[in-house]
């Protein structure tokens, strides 16, 4: 295979997976708390060429985005949303999980769960239970949660290190590389009652961001279309010689 297909192929399995990535947060453009997706590409120096260096692209790594998503008033009082960049922790069947998706529901039990039915965890990891006939809970910003004027136990807030890698699980959790910290400091991060986090994805930038994918593939594309010509017009006057 000549270098040319070699760039262009790296290129097009690169773009691919940008493109997959855009599918996917178009997708989840109204999903509460769910983080965007990105892609970083990295270049490798070829010697295959004498006189200078090939680039392909290789590597393709995606990236979750932590910038954080508009929030919308519910008057739920089963509703929180994070302020600044901690994450509510949820036990799940692939250990803890974190997650900026705050809409929750009291079981008949008391139990507070996600509406995934995942055990929302406090600050030592534990399930929080609440009294279901002490009525509406009142939350506090630092998770602090009341009952009847009673505190009865506090939603947990968690840190996560920025240069963690972040794994999703499902839509909205992820799973740190790195353990997360409680925050025990609640000036820059907090809990707002009554209000949930929407997804970070920004439409019209992911429109942006498909169309000059897509130009990019077709234009990669006819790359290999006009070098095929190219060498079957080669051969072909060889031949003839």
């Amino acid at each position: 295979m000549a270098v040319v297909e070699y760039v262009a192929l790296s290129a097009q399995l690169a773009l691919e997976r940008r493109l997959d990535g855009i599918a996917r947060n178009v997708a989840n453009q109204t999903t509460a708390g769910y983080r965007a997706e990105g892609t970083k590409f990295q270049t490798l120096l070829s010697r295959a060429a004498e006189t200078a260096p090939v680039a392909y692209a290789s590597g393709a790594r995606t990236y979750i985005s932590r910038e954080n998503g508009p929030v919308t008033r519910t008057e739920n009082p089963l509703d929180v949303a994070v302020q600044g960049e901690a994450w509510l922790a949820i036990e799940t069947p692939a250990g803890t999980v974190y997650t900026r998706d705050g809409r929750m529901k009291m079981l008949e039990t008391g139990d507070l769960v996600t509406l995934g039915d995942h055990p929302v965890l406090d600050v030592g990891g534990m399930p929080l239970l609440l009294d279901p006939l002490a009525g509406p809970p009142e939350i506090a910003r630092d998770g602090m949660i009341s009952q009847g004027g009673i505190e009865i136990g506090a939603i947990g807030l968690f840190a996560i290190d920025e240069r963690a890698g972040l794994t999703r699980y499902g839509n909205s959790g992820i799973i740190p590389s790195r353990a997360a910290e409680p925050v025990l400091d609640f000036t820059a991060s907090g809990i707002v009652q009554g209000f949930v986090e929407q997804s970070n994805v920004n439409p019209m930038l992911e429109l942006t961001r498909l169309i000059a994918v897509s130009r990019s593939f077709e234009g990669v594309s006819n790359l290999l279309r006009q070098h095929d010509s190219a060498v079957r017009e080669a051969v072909r006057t060889l031949g003839q010689v």
